[in-house]
This record gives C-alpha cells, structure tokens and sequence, in this order.
C-alpha cells in the first residue's frame, strides 16, 4: 500500500506537469483516477453473449457519443471501433491503434482475460477523447481473440498495401491485473519495446520483459503486416493458475495493476503521437539483416 500511495503521488505529478504543458486555450485531459479504474471492475459482465454490449456501455460511460460507436461486422466476428481523427485537416493520414480484444474463454469470468485491457483501453478514449491530437486514433475492441486472433485479423486484412504506413503505432493491452506492467517480447516490435521501457522509466513505473511462451496476442495480426506493434500485460509466473481457468474472476484483478497498464499505455501514446513514426519502423538495413537470419 505504502508502494502504490508513493507511486500515485509520483503520477499525479506527472499529471500536473503533463496538463502545464499543454496551452491552456487547448482542453485538457482527463486523467482517471486508480478509484475509477477500480470501480469497473464492481461489475464485470461474466458470459460472451452480454461482452458485445458491455463494451458499448462502457464507452458511452466514457463519453462517447452512440454514433460514434461502430461495430465492424467482418468473416463473422464483430470489432467495435471509435475514431478519432487527427487536429489538422492537412495532416498526414498516420494513424495509431490503441486495442484490446473483448471475449474471453468458457471458462472464468475474463476479467483479467481481458476485461482489464478493455477497461484500459475505454479510459484511455476518456483521457483523449476531447484533445488535439496529432495522428489519428482507432480505438478498438477486438472480438474472436480467443479462437485464434480473428478480429484483428479481420481488421488488418481490411488494410491495403500502400496503407500500411499509415500505420505509426498499434498499441495492445491484453490481460493485466496481476502484475507490474510488462511487454510482450514475443508479440512486440523491439523500437516500441524500448519506447515503452523509456516511458516507463520516465513515469516511475515499475516495468519489465516478459515472454509469454504458446500464447498469442493481436499485435500479432499488425506485426504480420510490418506495423509496429506491442502488447503491454500484467501478469506473473502463475499466470497458469488464473488464465483460461475458473480462478478468471474479478476479485483476483489487482486493480491498481490496470491503473498502471493505463498510464504507461497513455504515456507511449503520447510519445507516439509527437514522434515521427519512423521512429517506430525498421531501417532498410534492420529488414535486411532480420531477413538475412530468418533464411540461415
């Protein structure tokens, strides 16, 4: 308790000096709080059939207007999508996706797996919803994950050649609530890796590596397209124990795990978006070499 009440001062400042440089004509954001973050987890919606309409709910709690709140029906799996698009009418059409898939198994409740990404996912919409932005936002949750990553597939299979890169940043969440916050770096591009262990050093957020061997995560469906991606968790060595299990339940979230897979999702959004998103790519040279090893 005494760790997480010194680290919440060290974000609340963090957030004081995030909304000090922002002009102050410009809106501000709207930083949750770890209590709001917590409270979504009083009620978390336990079967599949009602998961759909839950995460409608939630964004509308979130602000969001109801038409703003498309549901992209697509090989029969349903992804519900908000954009949000760029400032400046003559800015480049460079896009970031901040996403988290909403179904869970038969088994448990999902509400590590993944209701905490959703919940992230939805108060970061919250966060951003009213500010200027630089690049254009698509906020998305992801149906079908569990049977094999099918809705982000269906999304990136909607996403042409030339269109690709678009593509700055995909940003994933998938299952906190458990541990610090960690990425993926079996399901991750490595320049995100970094920018995320750096934003995290930045904020005072505890942070790790954390390989999640026979797993799978929809970075995956933009890494398979050269978009970079990364999937931030939150889980532990007996990750076993609760995923895909009847241990999934809401009073086994560490509520102020999602709280910190929040902010460090905000923060590389916020590098993301004032960064060039060549940044982010893969040099010529850094293809070439990566093909060169795939071949030996």
């Amino acid at each position: 308790r005494k760790f997480f009440f010194s680290l919440n001062c060290v974000l609340w400042f963090s957030t004081v000096l995030w909304a000090q440089d922002k002009p102050q004509s410009t809106p501000q954001p709207r930083i949750s709080t770890s209590e709001e973050i917590a409270a979504e987890f009083d009620m978390v919606p336990c079967k599949n059939g009602d998961r759909l309409a839950a995460v409608r709910a939630l964004f509308e709690r979130m602000g969001a207007k109801p038409e703003d709140i498309h549901v992209e029906d697509s090989r029969a799996v349903k992804n519900v999508v908000i954009r949000k698009a760029a400032a400046s009418a003559e800015a480049l059409p460079e896009k970031i996706v901040i996403g988290a898939h909403f179904d869970k198994v038969a088994d448990g409740c999902g509400a590590i797996d993944n209701w905490t990404g959703v919940v992230a996912v939805a108060h970061i919409y919250r966060t951003l919803k009213d500010l200027n932005v630089n690049k254009t936002i698509i906020f998305v949750a992801f149906g079908e994950e569990e049977k094999g990553l099918i809705g982000s597939r269906a999304m990136v299979d909607q996403i042409k050649k030339e269109q690709t890169g678009e593509y700055c940043a995909m940003i994933n969440i998938d299952s906190l609530g458990v541990g610090v916050p960690q990425v993926a770096d079996n399901m991750s591009s490595k320049k995100l890796m970094d920018a995320t262990a750096e934003i995290a050093k930045q904020m005072g957020i505890p942070f790790a590596h954390a390989r999640i061997e026979g797993a799978g995560a929809d970075s995956q469906s933009f890494l398979t397209k050269k978009i970079p991606a990364v999937t931030i968790h939150g889980l532990s060595n007996d990750w076993h124990r609760l995923l895909h299990s009847v241990n999934d339940k809401p009073d086994k979230v560490n509520r102020q795990s999602v709280y910190l897979g929040y902010r460090l999702a905000l923060g590389l959004w916020d590098k993301v978006n004032a960064s060039s998103c060549d940044l982010f790519r893969e040099s010529k040279e850094e293809k070439s070499s990566k093909e060169g090893k795939e071949k030996k």
